[in-house]
């Protein structure tokens, strides 16, 4: 009989296996689903495995949790983004830091973070099962558990790590509902944007560095991108996560204000214009440049074509209306969400087991014991670029530090 059996294969559930064995537990049994563990890290960051963000200040690296934040700064006191380095780099991992914070290994190669997983759990005798989901538990009255798996066998287990991702599919909600634990419900977290607008049209792959959007009371800010569907990049994908549940309720139709420069408001855009007609008046606007750097041409024109404004138009003929309807293209466009766009395997959620029903020292349960959750199971989602990979380690090391403490007397 295993003394762990952790439910789920990705990030978190191995990375609490590991970390119980590196601390001397053994008879450890992960069990997944799919056809094989650590999907999640194969495919993020396009194949790059995003492994964490290089924040090292606890208290500011919980602002990009939209749920949870308020609950971590412990947690990521105990394992922070340094210890997430430290840890792979003892591991033979050595991790590189982009521009925009985003952490990636110097192979730009999610084999690399499988590796080290997986040969860390081959050095701990830990066994792991594919296609091998969970259909019911049972808690056992004098000690530990039952499960019952899609391979029509019944395991028992002294303790459980529940590490099933988001709550959206069935089988991930079972190990937490058959253990009698309320679930907030799966909403998706980090999405793209709808819209069939003809200011984009024939766009696909012209982005800008940096603008600024707005829904309600909702804004945010970085780089964006346009594409087929409508709108992405992590401007949009930041809005999303953080109006998760608001955007919901909506249906996810809305409108969107779009600053495409971001950090320039009108008046300041104005005033350009204002330089533009002073010092090269004669220029014609549409076909000569965009005197906003960043701006692409093909965005620019098809801003201006929006704006009434023909080939013809130079900037001291430029009218009033003209400069007025460009001014709020720019500045303050508004587009008609019409729905979202995912991908199914990225596919992150709010939801699941609200943190109030954890120790979050342990990361057990507080209505059963030696029942454990750590990853997206929980009601923790970060933003896009790192965030939510580091909370699978930092919940899933905390979680098999205290099943070892729990289970390893004596091992």
């Amino acid at each position: 009989m295993p003394k762990l059996v952790v439910i789920g294969g990705g990030a978190a559930g191995f990375f609490g296996a590991i970390t119980a064995a590196e601390q001397g537990l053994d008879e450890i049994l992960i069990l997944e689903k799919g056809p094989e563990v650590l999907t999640k890290v194969r495919i993020s960051g396009g194949g790059r495995c995003n492994v964490t963000h290089d924040c090292l200040d606890a208290k500011k690296l919980t602002e990009f949790y939209p749920r949870g934040h308020r609950s971590l700064i412990g947690p990521f006191h105990r394992w922070s983004v340094e210890d997430t380095i430290a840890w792979f780099k003892k591991h033979g991992v050595t991790l590189k830091t982009e521009s925009d914070g985003r952490m990636f290994p110097v192979t730009d190669d999610s084999q690399t973070i499988i590796d080290a997983l997986t040969q860390a759990a081959h050095l701990g005798n830990i066994r792991w099962r594919t296609h091998c989901g969970v259909t019911a538990i049972r808690s056992q009255k004098d000690h530990g558990f039952e499960i019952d798996t899609s391979t029509h066998e019944t395991i028992k287990a002294d303790a459980i790590l529940v590490a099933t991702g988001g709550t959206r599919m069935k089988h991930a909600r079972i190990p937490a509902e058959e253990l009698e634990h309320s679930l907030l419900p799966a909403i998706p977290s980090l999405f793209t944007f709808k819209i069939d607008d003809p200011r984009l049209t024939d766009l696909p792959g012209v982005s800008v560095p940096h603008a600024t959007i707005q829904v309600g009371k909702l804004s945010s800010s970085g780089p964006m991108l346009i594409t087929h569907w409508g709108l992405s990049g992590p401007a949009i994908l930041k809005l999303s996560a953080w109006g998760a549940r608001e955007l919901a309720e909506n249906n996810y139709h809305f409108t969107l204000q779009v600053n495409w420069l971001g950090n320039l408001n009108s008046d300041q855009v104005r005033t350009v214009f204002n330089k533009e007609r002073m010092h090269h008046g004669a220029r014609k606007i549409f076909n000569n440049y965009c005197p906003f750097e960043g701006m692409t041409r093909r965005l620019w024109q098809r801003l201006c074509e929006q704006s009434h404004i023909t080939n013809d138009d130079t900037w001291a003929k430029l009218t009033k209306a003209q400069t007025n309807r460009l001014l709020e293209n720019i500045t303050a466009a508004k587009f008609q969400v019409e729905g979202k766009s995912i991908n199914k395997d990225e596919f992150v959620t709010c939801g699941g087991v609200p943190l109030k029903d954890v120790h979050l020292k342990t990361m057990e349960s507080k209505h059963q014991a030696d029942l454990f959750f750590a990853g997206e199971i929980l009601d923790i989602d970060g933003i896009t670029g790192g965030f939510n990979f580091q909370a699978a380690w930092t919940t899933g090391r905390l979680a098999g530090l205290a099943i070892q403490e729990r289970l390893g007397a004596g091992t």
